[in-house]
Order: C-alpha cells, then structure tokens, then sequence
C-alpha cells in the first residue's frame, strides 16, 4: 500500500508541475500589454505613461528575462504568495480568489455529488423497468449531449426572462448585503436554483445513462446467472449488480472532474454569479497574469486532490485492487 501510495503520489506531483507550468505561460503567451491596459484605464497624462510604465513593470516583476519570471513565481508560490491582482492593483489575488470560491464551491459540490447520487440511482431502476427506461434512455442522451452554457441560456430565458420564476443574475439581490438573515438565505437559494439545476442535469443525464448500461450488462453476467440458477433472492442478485456497475461509475467520476468545474466556469459567466468563473472571464479580459494563474492553480489544485482522493478510496471500495497490490508485492 505504501509503494502504491508513492507511485501515485510522485505521478500526481508530476502531473501538477506540467499543469502549473502552463498555467504561467499561458497567460504570458496571450496578446496585449497588461500594463498598458492597467495605465489606459488610469487615463494618466502622456507624460507620466513612461514612469508609471516602468513602476508597474518593476512591481510586478516583468523587467527581468521570462526564465527568472518563472523562477520567482515558484518562489512565491512556495511561500504562499500568488501576487497582486493587475487589474485590481494592490488587491492580492489570495483576497480574490477567497472572495468568489465559496460562490463556486456551492455550485460545484452539490452538483457533483447529487447528480453522482440520483443519476446512479435512476439509472439502476431504468435497467429493471422497461416503461421508465423508455424515458431515461432519451432524457439521458439530450441532457448529456447538451452544453451547460446553453441549458443554462435556455433556464434563464424561460424560468427567469419569460415567467419571471426565478432571478435572473446574480448571487442574491442586489439590494442585500451577505449576513446570516433568512432574507438572505431566501435570496441566495432563489438564484442558486438555476445556475445549480444546468450543472446538475447535464451530469444526472451522463450517469443515469451509464448507470443503466452497466447493470445490464452486469445482470447479464455469468455470476449473476450462476445465483439466479442457485436460487438466489433477485434482490440480492441486483445488490450484487449495482456495486459492481458502481465501480466504473467512481472511475468515471475522476475523469469527470475536469468538465465539470469547465461546465461550471461558463455556466457562472451566463449567469453572472460571482464565482470563478465571473472572475476568470475578467481576468482573461484584462490580462491579468497573477489572477488568471491563481485561478487556474486552485483549479488544478482541487482537481488533482480529488481525483486522488477518489483513486485511494477505489483500493479500499474494490478488493481486486487490494489483491492485485498484494500479488503484486
């Protein structure tokens, strides 16, 4: 278990260097001069451009060869530090970041973890029952197909445009300030629903889908035909279905990870929710190197912690593994 840990440890640390790596030089690579951008909308007199071009490009550290960028930015991230906002200068980008995360992380988590739930769930009964199977089997494949951008276009403009059911933008009303009040609450959860509700049917359809081929395929199987002919409870036999059918399901969650936070980054940006994602779309507007890397580094962070966490629980889940490791040893 130690050696397996190891291996999966050096990989994932691997894999963090290449992915930090391009996210430093992605935003380098773009075009535009942020420090123009930053000095153009100061609207400063033509004669102190020069100097406050060469303040801005000391302060953030550009006037020293981009492999020196490189090796500073590493020092700074070992010590905490992911810089100042450009575009919001002096503001750190730690303070932005902290600031949208939680708007992020209430979209995110439940939608992860419900549409995982439910579309299992769902999935399993339409594999058993041919009148509901006849509606998943659709509903999955549209849902899937579909981007989260454009069903949340589609929510906003009949839910919240057309039948005025739900807010239209925003985290809560414009009128509120954030507080532990019911008023709040109520209003949160009001513009919560539908940025919420694209992200969790576009996953739902994918695992109900899934769900539902796997224990066919399962329930077809020569263990599950062995203890039907044993005599077997057919309910024992479907228990036996689902936790096998579960085990690619918790794979396919890893790998999932990534389109799902893309999934909801756009979907903020239609929404105008003041997570991420609205954060993200600023920074790329405005150049903002420090902003974007921090992003994406959370990003990326979070991903890889995740997709490592949910690779140790799938020794503990499935004994195969556990066994392989052992034989292996």
């Amino acid at each position: 278990m130690g050696r397996y840990l190891a291996r999966k440890g050096l990989i994932y640390l691997l894999t963090f260097w290449v992915a930090v790596t391009i996210d430093w030089a992605i935003p380098r690579l773009m075009p535009g001069d942020p420090i123009q951008r930053l000095i153009a909308r100061m609207q400063a007199q033509p004669a102190a451009e020069h100097a406050l071009t060469g303040y801005y490009t000391k302060a953030f550290g550009f006037d020293v060869p981009w492999w020196k960028q490189y090796l500073n930015f590493w020092a700074a991230l070992f010590h905490g530090d992911l810089g100042r906002s450009i575009a919001n200068f002096p503001t750190s980008v730690s303070e932005l970041i902290f600031g949208a995360l939680p708007y992020t992380l209430s979209l995110l988590v439940p939608a992860i973890l419900l549409s995982f739930w439910a579309g299992n769930k769902v999935g399993a009964l339409a594999a058993r029952r041919k009148a509901l199977d006849n509606t998943v089997l659709p509903v999955g494949y549209v849902l899937t197909a579909t981007p989260q951008m454009w069903l949340g276009i589609v929510l906003a403009w009949v839910l919240a445009s057309t039948f005025a059911i739900f807010p239209v933008s925003g985290a809560y009303s414009f009128s509120l300030q954030p507080s532990w009040s019911f008023e709040f609450a109520r209003s949160y959860a009001a513009h919560w629903i539908l940025p919420f509700s694209a992200l969790f049917l576009v996953a739902f359809g994918g695992w109900a889908i899934g769900m539902r081929n796997m224990i066919i395929y399962e329930l077809e199987a020569d263990y599950s035909n062995y203890l039907a002919a044993l005599g077997a409870p057919t309910k024992l036999v479907r228990r036996y279905a689902y936790r096998n059918a579960l085990l690619p399901q918790i794979t396919g969650l890893a790998l999932a990870l990534g389109a799902v936070v893309a999934g909801a980054i756009v979907v903020e940006v239609v929404f105008s929710y003041p997570g991420l994602g609205t954060l993200t779309l600023g920074a790329i507007q405005n150049r903002d190197y420090f902003l974007i890397q921090g992003i994406f580094l959370f990003i990326i962070t979070g991903v890889l912690i995740a997709n490592f966490i949910i690779d140790i629980a799938y020794v503990f889940i499935d004994p195969r593994t556990r066994i392989g490791m052992q034989g292996g040893a």
